[in-house]
């Protein structure tokens, strides 16, 4: 699952220096709690996740688990971030093992690609491409 979630209000919270401890850090979550994270990555605002999880496991729970637990330790870790907060809802895009590689570039490049489209409009990109419903209330 490719999953994508923002940071409250879409604030640029996640500066290269906590990126380089959050992003790892969202990999143990998820290694501790059974998934796999294949890579994480990111910019100031939002975060993507290629995760594998265990049929034991909903999305919902994994991203609860993932956000939940990684905000509680940005604030314990980092008494500077006490406002950092995710944005509630997330985006889930399943990724067929042919698209793994595909996935994996894109999240790494993030940063290049971020200077061309805005969040919204990559999240619009992933919801048209997966054929979703959504209102567009819904990426306020």
């Amino acid at each position: 699952m490719h999953c994508v979630f923002a940071t409250k209000e879409r604030r640029p919270l996640i500066k290269p220096d906590l990126q380089e401890r959050l992003w790892p850090y969202i990999g143990a979550i998820a290694r501790d709690s059974k998934m796999k994270a294949l890579l994480v990555g990111g910019v100031e605002d939002h975060v993507h996740v290629l995760l594998s999880i265990p049929a034991t496991l909903s999305v919902a729970k994994s991203i609860q688990l993932i956000k939940g637990n990684s905000s509680k330790w940005v604030h314990d870790t980092f008494r500077e971030h006490w406002d950092f907060e995710w944005q509630e809802g997330y985006g889930a895009f399943s990724i067929g093992i042919s698209g793994v590689e595909d996935t994996l570039a894109y999240i790494r490049n993030q940063p290049e690609h971020h200077k061309k489209m805005t969040f919204r409009e990559e999240v619009e990109n992933f919801l048209k491409k997966h054929a979703m419903q959504y209102e567009p209330a819904m990426l306020d």
